[in-house]
């Protein structure tokens, strides 16, 4: 049966939706290839250049893994509920720190596809406990999703570095994230180490506060055996206006003993040395709260809050350089186990990049993305919700 017959036949939209991947088992297995992939790095190596093989690949991109910061949508939108500001604060760390664990499906380390220049992925989530809206974000980041809805949009802006910026709003709620991360990747050993360079800011509208928020690094261990992933290092979050801050230390694994997955976070009031509340746990689990005057509480228990499924247009409504239709030949192929059509796929697709890029290099242009745009090394999506309320007053008062 020839690709194209195979292909009106598959099922797109189920493949993404399988959550179950592919055990690895032990790397070892792969003996060859991971012998050949060694071969070209260094210790300290920047590995944004070097091809990983096609085997270790998540089927999803990148882009679509910033999505799950978003898995618990209600958590997210519930922070401009509160009238205090020290309850935003509380919330927004709830809400951050609740975020890391529904990228990660499995335990074993696998990697999302390396995002295409100009790639986007949008999607919506449903929010739980809120009136479903009928009215339509017509002008908004997605606009099959309601103003009641989770709107997210990511794109990615630049290919070297590789930076992707991604943007999510709750119309109703008047509340936005605007991100970028720049991953850099570095050869560490036994390890491979992702440095999240970037920052988030969360606008509460109706306070006019903006939270400014950093993200830890990944790392690859064991990756000659069974790899598996973890996070570390240290991120803030911080409010200018309020004085508000939080510091969160994401703890690796001792070399000799220790438990995976440890978080600590300490909250702080304007001006304050001492925390008024900390927080320990694991980020993939259940992590408890401390208050400054000797209360204990369940802070967050990720094993049983639900994680609240993105909703995406089937992969024939998307545009071409949309992220699930971009890269489904790859994912079918991993799904269905033919390594060698992923790997043709794959290669397709960046052999295009190639060409594209030596194509403007000659021409003497540069890449114009098309919803992010870069303000002082940082990315700004073009139509926030900010600005697009200023111009819905506007229209009313000129009317």
């Amino acid at each position: 049966m020839s690709n194209k017959l195979m292909e009106k036949k598959i099922d797109f939209d189920a493949l993404y939706e399988d959550n179950e991947e592919e055990d690895l088992g032990s790397v070892e297995g792969h003996g060859s290839v991971i012998s050949h992939l060694l071969s070209q790095v260094k210790l300290g190596m920047d590995l944004t250049k070097v091809v990983l093989p096609t085997f270790i690949l998540e089927r999803r991109s990148l882009l679509e893994m910033y999505a799950d910061f978003f898995a618990h949508p209600d958590i997210f939108v519930n922070i401009a509920d509160h009238s205090d500001p020290k309850d935003r604060m509380v919330q927004m760390v709830r809400w951050y720190l609740s975020s890391f664990h529904a990228g990660r499906k499995s335990s074993v380390a696998k990697k999302p596809y390396n995002p295409i220049l100009g790639e986007t992925f949008k999607c919506y989530f449903d929010v739980p406990g809120l009136d479903d809206s009928l009215e339509k974000s017509s002008d908004g980041p997605v606009t099959f999703a309601t103003k009641g809805q989770l709107s997210f949009i990511a794109e990615q802006v630049s290919h070297h570095p590789p930076i992707s910026a991604f943007y999510a709003e709750h119309y109703n709620k008047r509340i936005t994230l605007c991100a970028h991360i720049w991953t850099k990747s570095k050869f560490l050993g036994l390890s491979i180490g992702v440095h999240m360079i970037g920052q988030g800011c969360v606008s509460l509208l109706d306070y006019d506060e903006e939270y400014i928020l950093t993200f830890p690094n990944g790392y690859g261990r064991s990756i000659l055996t069974v790899p598996w992933v973890e996070l570390g290092g240290s991120t803030t979050i911080s409010c200018a206006k309020t004085g508000y801050n939080a510091n969160v230390e994401f703890l690796t694994k001792p070399f000799y003993g220790g438990k995976k997955h440890r978080i600590t976070a300490d909250v702080f009031q304007p001006n304050d040395k001492k925390a008024f509340l900390s927080i320990s746990g694991e980020w993939n689990g259940v992590m408890n709260a401390k208050w400054a005057d000797g209360r204990t509480e369940v802070f967050v228990d990720t094993t049983s809050i639900p994680i609240i499924k993105k909703q995406v247009l089937p992969v024939t409504e998307q545009e071409e350089f949309e992220s699930r239709r971009l890269w489904c030949k790859v994912t079918a192929g991993l799904r269905f186990k033919n390594i060698e059509r992923a790997t043709d796929a794959k290669f397709a697709l960046e052999q295009k990049q190639r060409e594209e890029a030596k194509q403007r290099k000659a021409d003497g242009t540069e890449w114009q993305t098309r919803v992010f745009h870069e303000v002082g090394g940082n990315w700004i999506y073009d139509r926030p919700l900010e600005k697009r309320l200023q111009l819905e007053k506007q229209q009313r008062e000129s009317s």
